[in-house]
């Protein structure tokens, strides 16, 4: 393999093995300031225990987040040079405001919200979860505004000496839309994968008939937050598809195979696509669904999608440089079906809700084998399904790294491909000892909270013991 075929493997790898924890921390800490924030206006002990239990998954996500996400910033500069020589001025001040603002906010706020427990107010010490539940809002915020200039550059000229990206409008790197709706929507899915994470926790503890009554209210809270959060996903998924054919059309063309320019455009259920780039065979459809969720238009001349190959004839035309050897086309495989992954899991996770809500009705506590199985089945499909929603936005830009400006191929560093190898084993080997001791940690935490641990008569928690999870 070339270092360019492994340098697009390492970075794929090691941003999707991050992204795993994004979307936990970004909706786990807002669940934990929930729980908090109830036991604060009522003392039920039931909120406390909530608090610190799902605290702690919040803390270890958010460690495995940060250890992961400094990986991210090392590769720009060592196996995409070319890239930072280009645009670092641009891409690099959306990011150096997340690490000099959000997350020193964010940590500075959770420090104090671990340590805080026996030595702060506790409105005060309240007010800490919610300063770093923001923090980590403002964090995600400035990351997409930099992805998403990726996907639709603004706010740049190319300097004619230099040959580099030069930004003159900050306002419009972070504020264009194709920013504040993926803001929208990807904070949407982290609610729903936090929200399915802690109904999976709480079911497989009743089943286990511990801390029943406790893990009732999580349960329930959970699945409510996954069923209002794929509402939220679907509403800002519509908004940002009418936004991507409009900036992207080739990226909506691949996600949906579609090869033909067409009016009243249908979706596509099922597909096989042919990886010569020229037909595809339509198994299921639903005529003039793509042209109402792409333009908002059933029928005529105003809900027309342009095809792949109407896209490929006219980017060869827009970008002669790159025509000879660029085929614009994305592999259209992993963006059809990381589409339909992103949309199917999200659908059953949200049918899952409703079933452990009908479940849980009138004081109900569902304690079968299945239930409980299935519960911890649901916490992987808004996960992954959200990791193939990342990839689809990934592999949907190609070939491009920055849309219509910077070729992936163009921007990879001068390194050779044994060096990268290397660094790619290393990283695989790292990685994957990182999950063993991440899952065993979370599993003795399980264990640990089933069996119940004494709660100080005053409610309140000491020095290292901050995060214990009081019995029942």
């Amino acid at each position: 393999m070339s270092a360019l075929d492994l340098s697009r493997w390492q970075f794929a790898i090691t941003t999707v093995y991050h992204f795993l924890f994004v979307p936990l921390t970004l909706g786990t800490v807002w669940l934990v300031v929930g729980f908090q924030t109830a036991w604060y206006r009522t003392g039920n002990v039931k909120y406390l225990k909530l608090t610190k239990f799902f605290g702690k998954l919040f803390l270890i996500n958010f460690a495995m987040g940060v250890v992961t996400g400094i990986v991210q910033e090392f590769q720009f500069g060592m196996n995409w040079s070319q890239y930072s020589r280009f645009v670092g001025d641009v891409f690099g001040a959306p990011l150096a405001m997340e690490a000099l603002l959000a997350f020193f906010l964010e940590s500075t706020f959770l420090g104090l919200w671990i340590f805080g427990w026996d030595k702060l107010p506790k409105r005060l010490h309240l007010s800490m979860i919610y300063l770093a539940a923001f923090g980590s809002m403002v964090s995600a915020y400035f990351i997409l505004a930099a992805n998403a200039f990726m996907q639709h550059p603004v706010g740049f000229e190319v300097d004619p000496e230099t040959g580099r990206a030069v930004l003159n409008n900050i306002g419009e790197v972070l504020f264009q839309n194709t920013a504040m709706i993926a803001f929208f929507h990807t904070l949407a899915a982290s609610f729903l994968v936090s929200g399915a994470g802690v109904a999976g926790v709480s079911a497989w503890m009743m089943f286990k008939n511990r801390q029943v009554d406790v893990f009732r209210a999580s349960a329930k809270t959970g699945a409510w937050v996954v069923l209002i959060s794929a509402v939220l996903v679907s509403i800002s998924g519509d908004m940002d598809m009418k936004i991507m054919v409009q900036q992207q059309p080739m990226k909506v063309a691949a996600a949906e195979a579609l090869y033909t320019t067409q009016e009243n455009a249908p979706f596509s259920v099922l597909s096989v696509g042919d990886l010569s780039g020229d037909q595809a065979t339509n198994i299921i459809e639903i005529p003039g669904l793509l042209s109402w969720l792409a333009t908002g238009t059933w029928d005529g001349p105003d809900s027309t999608v342009q095809g792949i190959n109407d896209l490929q004839a006219e980017y060869a035309q827009k970008y002669p440089q790159y025509a000879a050897e660029t085929n614009f086309t994305p592999y259209v495989p992993i963006t059809y079906w990381g589409f339909r992954l992103m949309i199917g899991l999200g659908m059953l996770a949200a049918l899952y809700a409703l079933w452990a809500l009908f479940a849980l009705r009138g004081g109900r506590v569902p304690r079968s084998r299945f239930f409980a199985f299935s519960s911890a089945v649901i916490v992987l499909f808004p996960l992954v399904g959200i990791s193939a929603g990342w990839i689809f936005t990934e592999i949907g830009r190609q070939p491009w790294l920055v849309s219509g400006v910077l070729t992936t191929e163009s921007a990879v560093a001068d390194v050779p491909a044994p060096m990268v190898l290397s660094t790619l084993v290393v990283y695989l080997v790292a990685y994957a000892g990182l999950m063993l001791a991440y899952t065993g940690v979370i599993t003795h935490m399980a264990r640990k909270a089933a069996r119940g641990e004494p709660l100080p008569k005053d409610e309140r928690v000491k020095g290292a013991d901050a995060m214990a999870m009081p019995a029942e």
